[in-house]
Protein backbone atom coordinates (compact mmCIF):
# COMPACT_ATOMS: atom_id res chain seq x y z
CA UNK A 1 0.00 0.00 0.00
CA UNK A 2 0.90 3.48 -0.88
CA UNK A 3 0.43 5.85 1.73
CA UNK A 4 1.75 8.93 0.53
CA UNK A 5 0.39 8.84 -2.55
CA UNK A 6 0.39 6.02 -5.98
CA UNK A 7 3.76 5.26 -7.17
CA UNK A 8 4.93 4.69 -10.76
CA UNK A 9 6.99 2.26 -12.26
CA UNK A 10 10.11 4.36 -12.42
CA UNK A 11 9.78 5.39 -8.92
CA UNK A 12 9.57 1.38 -8.08
CA UNK A 13 12.82 1.02 -9.81
CA UNK A 14 14.42 3.64 -8.71
CA UNK A 15 13.29 2.89 -5.22
CA UNK A 16 14.96 -0.84 -5.60
CA UNK A 17 18.45 0.34 -6.98
CA UNK A 18 19.59 1.54 -3.51
CA UNK A 19 19.22 -2.26 -2.32
CA UNK A 20 22.21 -2.91 -4.26
CA UNK A 21 24.57 -1.24 -1.61
CA UNK A 22 23.64 -3.50 1.35
CA UNK A 23 23.72 -6.35 -1.48
CA UNK A 24 27.51 -5.84 -2.54
CA UNK A 25 28.26 -5.15 1.43
CA UNK A 26 27.06 -8.25 3.35
CA UNK A 27 28.49 -10.39 -0.28
CA UNK A 28 31.90 -10.50 2.19
CA UNK A 29 29.74 -12.64 4.61
CA UNK A 30 28.75 -14.66 2.10
CA UNK A 31 31.88 -16.39 1.56
CA UNK A 32 31.25 -19.47 3.93
CA UNK A 33 27.67 -20.29 2.44
CA UNK A 34 28.68 -19.56 -0.97
CA UNK A 35 31.60 -21.69 -0.33
CA UNK A 36 29.26 -24.76 1.30
CA UNK A 37 26.71 -24.44 -1.58
CA UNK A 38 28.43 -23.31 -4.56
CA UNK A 39 25.61 -23.25 -7.08
CA UNK A 40 24.13 -20.25 -4.76
CA UNK A 41 26.66 -18.45 -6.73
CA UNK A 42 24.99 -17.87 -9.73
CA UNK A 43 22.05 -16.28 -7.96
CA UNK A 44 24.83 -13.82 -7.53
CA UNK A 45 26.81 -13.97 -11.08
CA UNK A 46 25.29 -10.33 -12.09
CA UNK A 47 26.70 -8.44 -9.04
CA UNK A 48 30.38 -9.66 -10.05
CA UNK A 49 30.87 -6.44 -12.14
CA UNK A 50 29.63 -4.25 -9.60
CA UNK A 51 31.47 -6.13 -6.52
CA UNK A 52 34.73 -5.39 -9.17
CA UNK A 53 33.83 -2.10 -9.46
CA UNK A 54 32.77 -1.47 -5.64
CA UNK A 55 36.05 -3.22 -3.47
CA UNK A 56 38.32 -1.85 -6.94
CA UNK A 57 37.36 1.80 -5.78
CA UNK A 58 39.08 3.26 -2.58
CA UNK A 59 36.56 4.74 -0.40
CA UNK A 60 33.47 3.64 -3.15
CA UNK A 61 31.05 2.47 -0.10
CA UNK A 62 31.73 5.95 1.62
CA UNK A 63 30.95 7.73 -1.50
CA UNK A 64 27.57 5.78 -2.68
CA UNK A 65 26.70 6.19 1.49
CA UNK A 66 26.70 10.12 1.61
CA UNK A 67 25.83 10.38 -2.28
CA UNK A 68 22.84 8.17 -1.56
CA UNK A 69 22.08 10.31 1.74
CA UNK A 70 22.79 13.96 0.34
CA UNK A 71 21.04 13.59 -2.96
CA UNK A 72 18.43 11.23 -2.47
CA UNK A 73 17.04 11.13 1.18
CA UNK A 74 17.51 14.81 1.85
CA UNK A 75 16.18 15.77 -1.33
CA UNK A 76 12.69 16.68 -1.00
CA UNK A 77 11.70 17.35 -4.86
CA UNK A 78 12.17 13.13 -4.54
CA UNK A 79 8.92 11.02 -3.97
CA UNK A 80 8.86 9.93 -0.50
CA UNK A 81 8.73 6.11 -1.80
CA UNK A 82 12.21 6.61 -3.29
CA UNK A 83 13.56 8.29 -0.09
CA UNK A 84 12.25 6.08 2.62
CA UNK A 85 13.61 3.26 0.41
CA UNK A 86 16.94 4.58 -0.10
CA UNK A 87 17.09 5.69 3.54
CA UNK A 88 16.21 1.77 4.01
CA UNK A 89 18.70 0.76 2.22
CA UNK A 90 21.06 2.94 3.96
CA UNK A 91 20.37 1.59 7.40
CA UNK A 92 20.95 -1.74 6.49
CA UNK A 93 24.14 -0.83 5.43
CA UNK A 94 24.98 0.85 9.31
CA UNK A 95 23.48 -2.49 10.38
CA UNK A 96 26.06 -4.49 8.27
CA UNK A 97 28.56 -2.46 9.15
CA UNK A 98 27.68 -2.85 13.22
CA UNK A 99 27.42 -6.83 12.61
CA UNK A 100 31.51 -6.39 11.18
CA UNK A 101 32.51 -4.83 14.46
CA UNK A 102 30.67 -7.72 15.95
CA UNK A 103 32.24 -10.29 14.26
CA UNK A 104 35.48 -8.78 14.70
CA UNK A 105 35.31 -9.05 18.34
CA UNK A 106 34.00 -12.44 18.10
CA UNK A 107 37.02 -13.14 16.09
CA UNK A 108 39.39 -11.93 18.70
CA UNK A 109 38.73 -15.14 20.98
CA UNK A 110 40.61 -18.31 20.40
CA UNK A 111 38.42 -21.32 18.79
CA UNK A 112 35.56 -19.24 17.20
CA UNK A 113 35.20 -20.79 14.02
CA UNK A 114 32.23 -22.52 13.96
CA UNK A 115 31.16 -18.57 16.36
CA UNK A 116 32.30 -16.73 12.86
CA UNK A 117 31.19 -19.27 10.31
CA UNK A 118 27.83 -19.42 11.56
CA UNK A 119 27.47 -15.64 12.56
CA UNK A 120 29.15 -14.71 9.00
CA UNK A 121 26.16 -16.91 7.75
CA UNK A 122 23.55 -15.59 9.53
CA UNK A 123 24.50 -12.20 8.58
CA UNK A 124 24.43 -13.01 5.42
CA UNK A 125 21.05 -14.65 5.23
CA UNK A 126 19.48 -12.22 7.36
CA UNK A 127 20.45 -9.23 5.00
CA UNK A 128 19.82 -11.21 1.47
CA UNK A 129 16.12 -12.15 2.84
CA UNK A 130 15.79 -8.42 3.65
CA UNK A 131 16.74 -7.11 0.93
CA UNK A 132 14.57 -9.72 -1.51
CA UNK A 133 11.75 -8.75 0.69
CA UNK A 134 12.58 -4.79 0.13
CA UNK A 135 13.21 -4.41 -3.31
CA UNK A 136 10.01 -7.04 -4.06
CA UNK A 137 7.74 -4.72 -2.11
CA UNK A 138 9.35 -1.77 -3.85
CA UNK A 139 8.75 -3.20 -7.03
CA UNK A 140 4.77 -3.94 -5.98
CA UNK A 141 4.62 -0.61 -5.03
CA UNK A 142 4.73 -0.58 -1.24
CA UNK A 143 6.42 0.29 1.57
CA UNK A 144 8.66 -2.48 3.07
CA UNK A 145 8.10 -2.65 6.90
CA UNK A 146 10.77 -4.27 8.42
CA UNK A 147 10.40 -4.22 12.21
CA UNK A 148 12.78 -1.54 14.12
CA UNK A 149 14.49 -0.28 10.62
CA UNK A 150 11.58 1.02 8.62
CA UNK A 151 10.79 3.13 12.28
CA UNK A 152 13.97 4.60 12.18
CA UNK A 153 13.32 5.12 8.42
CA UNK A 154 10.30 7.02 9.18
CA UNK A 155 11.99 9.30 11.51
CA UNK A 156 14.44 10.34 8.93
CA UNK A 157 12.35 10.70 6.22
CA UNK A 158 9.96 13.54 6.48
Amino acid sequence: MSWRGSTTVPDRIFASLPYLLPLIEVFAFGQFLLKDFPFLGIIFLPLLPLLRIYYGVRYAGLIIFFALWLLVVRNEKISHFIRFNTMQAIILDIVIFLCSIVTDMVRLFPGSGFAMQTLYTTIFMGIVAAVAYSVFQSLMGRYAEIPAISDAVHMQVR
